[in-house]
């Protein structure tokens, strides 16, 4: 049982941002920090990435544990309450960042996925973020699940 009305859970899950959350700016940060130029939220590319590096063809995809489902995280709960509600939520946003990977491989773009709870150990991230940017074409995702 949801300890919200509905009227109260629906405003807060309203309030979840898609856009420059806590870990997608500390990638931003740490990544200018480094020397690196990026677009922002390309929408002209599958899944508008949250970092894109035209010069480079790669994209950084910055993923909230809990939302996209980082398999073993502790921040990847599942609810106690509308059990299929969230099933076909995180099952749906799964397939689609599955699918939007694929169509970027397929056009070319190199993608790595950042997750949540990695933002918050900033040395491996800044080794994970040059490594990425400095290979030049390795031609496979970067996706840690």
């Amino acid at each position: 049982m949801d300890s919200l009305s509905p009227e109260d859970r629906s405003r807060l899950m309203a309030r979840i941002r898609r856009k420059d959350t806590k870990p997608e700016m500390v990638v931003r940060q740490l990544t200018h920090a480094l020397g690196y130029r990026y677009r922002l939220h390309d929408q002209r590319l599958p899944g508008s990435p949250d970092l894109v590096f035209p010069s480079r063809q790669k994209v950084i995809l910055v993923h909230g544990c809990f939302w996209h489902r980082h398999v073993g995280c502790r921040l990847a709960y599942f609810p106690k309450s509308n059990i299929e509600f969230w099933r076909t939520k995180f099952d749906a946003n799964v397939q689609r960042d599955q699918r939007v990977i694929k169509e970027l491989e397929e056009i070319g773009w190199d993608a790595l996925v950042i997750w949540e709870c990695e933002t918050r150990e900033i040395e491996a991230l800044d080794s994970r973020l040059i490594g990425f940017l400095e290979n030049k074409k390795e031609g496979d995702v970067h996706v840690d699940r």
